[in-house]
């Protein structure tokens, strides 16, 4: 068969294994130099196919490329650009396509989440119109641990375990304070309509008095009074209250509590600010003195305190995405598949772009305690295997060591620009 390169980009926001994924892509392929040529990176994500500006992963060292699986972000750059429906713009695809075929591009890996997901499956569909053999695989990725069909999503047990161990650590600052300085806390976490971040911190409890009291899940209308009964009770019972809120908690009615009223690059409303909003309610409502804090970019990037696990899962899909692509299959994306829950075991397997495309996967409710407060034992049995184990990066100067690479873009064949 004949050799031609593929084209691997990062889409949407990174996390602290996005890498590893990129390092089993780029590895695997190099060992198939008999049907795969370069690797190109697009820089800047999607955007930089459209730009023409790919990223010649060759001029890597096998040592660079290596490393990139104990450095956090995104090594070649990642953007919040969605393509159109091929009927609103095909200007768009046919870009795409045009790209692709002046590089020789046989093979399209996009990691990312369900945004990315839709445009693999609609880069498939416009290439097959306009008869470009290409095949294209979806890698996954997204701290949310919302696509559907597989067991968790690459990122998401890193993102876990820091926000359990924060827990934990903040909870006993906060005890160890509140007799007589701050006596509720609150974090705010990301997940905008799935709460699995947020129950994350559900792991660092070993009894109801222990942190985080309350956990507050998209999936759980927000109740005011039985909120401010539970910050209350837990104050005068246990002496704090540690809360730990998804930016996407919302009122009955659906509108969210940190609706800024701005849309982001996907057409998302844009979160921030729940932290703020509870700690002024709780201090009208009951007058604690209060702290905040909001783990934003800090989550995703804390690659120092990696899960193992997720390092592991988030190389192999990266690897099974080539071996795939090789193997003749299209439009699919390699999912995670839970064999046992203890010990844990799992393996890869399969899912069509077509049916994971812009779905979400929430939290199951039997995953919520009663009270909408917490998690359940079932939901324990799920998250503790995912944070389990320990791979730290290598340490240089006191510092976590990171993958520099050159990424010098390959010259352009194309006498035409394109304007986003």
């Amino acid at each position: 068969m004949a050799i031609r390169n593929a084209f691997y980009a990062q889409s949407g926001g990174v996390t602290a294994v996005i890498n590893a994924s990129a390092c089993g892509v780029i590895e695997t392929a190099r060992k198939h130099p008999d049907r795969i040529g370069k690797v190109f990176a697009g820089r800047n994500g999607i955007i930089g196919a459209l730009r023409e500006e790919l990223i010649d992963t060759s001029l890597e060292s096998e040592e660079a490329i290596r490393a990139l699986i104990h450095t956090p972000g995104g090594a070649f750059g990642s953007c919040r650009y969605k393509l159109k429906n091929i009927s609103e713009n095909q200007r768009e695809y046919e870009r795409l396509i045009e790209v692709f075929r002046a590089h020789d591009i046989g093979y399209f890996f996009y990691n990312g989440g369900g945004d990315s997901q839709d445009t693999a499956y609609k880069v498939s569909q416009i290439a097959d119109k306009m008869g470009y053999p290409i095949t294209c695989i979806g890698v996954p990725k997204t701290v949310d641990n919302d696509l559907p069909f597989t067991d968790c999503c690459p990122g998401f047990g890193s993102v876990a375990k820091y926000i359990a161990t924060s827990t934990l650590e903040a909870g006993l600052d906060i005890k160890s304070m509140c007799e007589s300085s701050t006596k509720v806390f609150i974090l705010e976490v990301m997940g905008r309509h799935a709460g699995w971040i947020a129950a994350s911190a559900g792991l660092a409890s070993k009894s109801e008095a222990e942190p985080p009291h309350i956990i507050l899940f998209p999936e759980i209308p927000f109740r005011r009074e039985a909120f401010l009964e539970r910050v209350d009770f837990c104050v005068k019972n246990y002496g704090y209250c540690v809360i730990v809120a998804s930016e996407g908690a919302q009122h009955e009615d659906g509108r969210f509590l940190a609706d800024t009223g701005n849309k982001d690059a996907f057409g998302h409303t844009q979160l921030g600010g729940v932290a703020p909003t509870l700690a002024n309610m709780v201090k009208q409502a009951l007058g604690y003195k209060y702290h905040w804090a909001v783990a934003d970019y800090l989550q995703r990037a804390a690659r120092h305190i990696a899960s193992a696990t997720d390092v592991e899962q988030a190389y192999a899909v990266g690897k099974a995405a080539v071996e795939m692509a090789l193997s003749g299959k299209q439009a699919v994306m390699p999912i995670i598949v839970r064999d046992q829950a203890r010990p844990y075991r799992w393996h890869i397997g399969e899912a069509p772009l077509s049916d994971v495309a812009n779905q979400e996967k929430k939290m199951p409710i039997h995953y919520i305690r009663d009270d909408g407060f917490g998690i359940t034992q079932d939901c324990r049995d799920y998250l503790e295997p995912l944070i389990a184990g320990e791979s730290f990066p290598p340490f240089e100067d006191g510092l976590p060591k990171v993958a520099r690479l050159q990424n010098e873009l390959t010259e352009k064949k194309l006498k035409t620009e394109f304007t986003l």
